[in-house]
């Protein structure tokens, strides 16, 4: 029998305490190596900024796609030389955005946009992200505004309505000339020069003219464009009912066919104001035998340069007047003219014309407190004329497109100089 080791004898106490643990095996010279713990410590901080850019990718892209706290659609202005954290506290301000500046700055540096933002007035949808603001600013998308210059104004005129236009800058530095600028509706973003206006103005009156020119009648009596321009503003001033265009150029054409003088109540007035357009009153008696350059009761053909910016309709109808033998035209009261051919049948729709005037003059009595008031307007003109003024018929009703353009009275056959006038 093998004998067994002695028992050593132990106490409770010590028979309950653990045995020593052996120490734990020493590294290798591998492990301790120092390229090892540097690899392990860079791929703990990729493992690291793994994870922190997938947070981050995922609370930015979070920012720039949730919907916005714009309720409804807003224009927001962004001033020039506005810097990002300019830009980010208007847009906070405006409530478009509701991020911190800083946000803000890093989603425009994300989107790569720090160089491209732009200045300008911009209208921003609803609920807009931040993303679709920052391509909106980046875009230049700028509100355009609609400015509509009314035919038949003065050059002085339209420089007037942009001068008092809040949305252009600067200053116009020359009034252009007569007959230049083309009026119709433009869309410009807010802080446009008004030089600039007036350039594009002038280039569309360029391009219409040409195109109108080469369109042209060719039994016109007109030798340029600059006389076809001429022509069309007296039409301008004279009528601003569309159906009657090309029949009024009508009759100022077989005047100049047959070397008859125009006898235009509106080159009268342009001869006495000039640019500044109306008169404010009817035409003095004396006024119709002043001699002008511009007054065609005086002087023979046309005048020497445009009365007004004349619109592309008048211009289609000057140079493609209707084919009429029409000589004379004369106000029928409802706004409108009777056209004739014969200075007899012109003086008849004179003379119902001023029965018309009579009528209205007789109804203008003051009603009892207790009556009804008349159905009709009254007319314009009603006051008795001065001494020195023409006799003149009722104002016809107001043209349309033009209400800061009244219509000149017409005058009476009984004072008008030969060969017979044109009346209004």
């Amino acid at each position: 029998m093998s004998e067994r080791p002695p028992i050593s004898p132990r106490s409770p106490r010590a028979a309950l305490e653990p045995e020593q643990v052996p120490p734990p095996p020493k590294r290798s010279e591998r492990a301790r190596n120092p390229f090892v713990v540097v690899g392990n410590a860079i791929i703990t901080l990729l493992l690291i900024g793994m994870i922190g850019a997938g947070a981050a990718y995922y609370y930015g892209r979070q920012v720039l796609e949730s919907p916005g706290p714009l309720k409804d659609d807003k224009v927001v202005n962004i001033p020039q030389r506005a810097g990002k954290r300019d830009i980010a506290e208007t847009l906070n301000r405006e409530g478009v955005t509701d991020v911190n500046p800083w946000v803000f700055i890093g989603a425009v540096a994300a989107l790569k946009a720090s160089s491209d933002l732009k200045p300008g007035e911009y209208s921003f949808q609803k609920n807009a992200s931040l993303r679709d603001v920052i391509a909106t600013i980046v875009e230049g998308k700028v509100v355009q505004h609609a400015v509509t210059i009314p035919e038949g104004l003065t050059s002085e005129q339209i420089v007037a309505r942009l001068s008092d236009n809040d949305i252009f800058t600067g200053s116009v530095h020359e009034v252009p000339r007569e007959g230049t600028l083309l009026p119709e509706t433009y869309k410009f973003p807010r802080g446009t020069p008004r030089d600039q206006v007036i350039q594009r103005m002038q280039q569309a009156h360029k391009r219409v003219l040409a195109e109108i020119w080469e369109r042209r009648s060719q039994d016109l009596p007109v030798k340029t464009p600059e006389q076809l321009v001429t022509l069309a503003s007296i039409v301008e001033k004279e009528t601003g009912k569309p159906d009657e265009r090309s029949r009024v150029a009508a009759v100022f054409v077989n005047r100049l066919k047959q070397k008859i003088k125009l006898q235009s109540d509106p080159t009268i007035i342009y001869g006495l104001v000039g640019g500044k357009g109306t008169l404010g009153r009817p035409i003095k008696r004396s006024e119709i035998t002043q001699p002008s350059p511009y007054n065609t009761y005086v002087i023979e053909g046309l005048p020497p340069g445009p009365i007004a910016n004349p619109g592309r309709a008048s211009l289609e109808a000057a140079a493609n007047p209707a084919r009429t033998r029409d000589l004379f035209f004369v106000a029928d009261g409802s706004g409108g003219h009777a056209f004739t051919e014969t200075y007899d049948a012109h003086q008849k729709n004179v003379a119902k014309l001023r029965a018309m005037e009579k009528q209205i003059q007789n109804d203008m009595v003051e009603p009892a407190d207790d009556a009804p008031a008349p159905a009709t307007a009254a007319p314009a003109a009603t006051a008795p004329a001065a001494a020195d003024t023409a006799p003149t018929a009722t104002t016809p009703a107001p043209r349309p497109r033009k209400p800061a353009r009244p219509a000149a009275p017409a005058r009476q056959g009984a004072v008008q100089p030969s060969p017979p006038v044109v009346q209004r």
